[in-house]
């Protein structure tokens, strides 16, 4: 556990990191609806899956496709993010550092051991084959560090930035997930908890603008589907649809 005075250090640190950082992830908000396009989601969308859900509407079709395609994206920026916080608290608490190995994040000694950890926004992030290949990265780096004569022991970690693992150990790796995992880097049990308000500070702003663009993105595409997509009689016109997503 840290030591008051270098917990409040860490706390100081970590918020002043977020908000100089968290700029960028609203920035990258707001490029990629400016630049987003009709064609670029509907090619990317499964039309017999909205067409199932009986959507009637050229609005609602551009609000379900654009949600999916957001939120998918956030999900990917924001992971950018976190991966970055956390490289950077534990180089403050334990000099960790951005690793060179392919598919390892994070290299840090601590207690006598090295580590080595590829970090993920969640715990439910990739299917067998994924998890296959960062096994086959921890080995990888394992097999090179080892080399190294002053590197007596490596474990390797799965950290996941939010979420809970019901078994920690992995065989291969440990999976370590939410306050774990930012326990595990910092040495501080609430760290998890301390990060959530700084990323709340100043954030009105710029989600507005972005809430805006969002905005007029809808009547844009909206009215884009209406015109290539759209019946004489008012109906989605979904052969079309298909086709266009679809077709050879």
């Amino acid at each position: 556990m840290a030591s008051t005075t270098k917990k409040k250090l860490i706390k100081k640190k970590l918020a002043d990191y977020i908000e100089q950082n968290i700029v960028s992830f609203h920035q990258a908000r707001k490029q990629s609806l400016e630049q987003l396009k009709l064609e670029d989601i509907l090619r990317r969308k499964n039309p017999y899956l909205y067409r199932a859900k009986d959507i009637q509407t050229a609005e609602a079709l551009v609000r379900s496709i654009l949600d999916a395609h957001l939120s998918s994206q956030e999900e990917s920026m924001f992971g950018g993010f976190l991966e970055g916080l956390a490289i950077f608290v534990c180089s403050q608490v334990h000099g960790g550092r951005k690793s060179s190995a392919t598919g390892i994040d994070l290299e840090f000694e601590k207690n006598g051991k090295h580590y080595i950890v590829s970090i993920k926004s969640g715990p439910n992030w990739g299917n067998s084959q994924q998890i296959a290949r960062m096994i086959s990265n921890f080995k990888n780096a394992k097999k090179i560090l080892q080399q190294n004569s002053q590197i007596t022991y490596v474990e390797a970690v799965n950290g996941c930035c939010y979420g809970r693992s019901v078994k920690q150990h992995k065989g291969d790796y440990i999976k370590l997930c939410g306050q774990a995992f930012w326990e595990f880097i910092s040495d501080e049990e609430t760290l998890y908890i301390d990060i959530i308000e700084p990323l709340g500070k100043g954030a009105y702003q710029p989600n507005l603008q972005v809430q805006k663009l969002y905005n007029q993105l809808v009547n844009k595409m909206t009215a884009e589907l209406l015109q290539k997509f759209c019946k004489s009689n008012g109906k989605l016109n979904w052969e079309e649809i298909l086709a266009y997503n679809s077709g050879k």
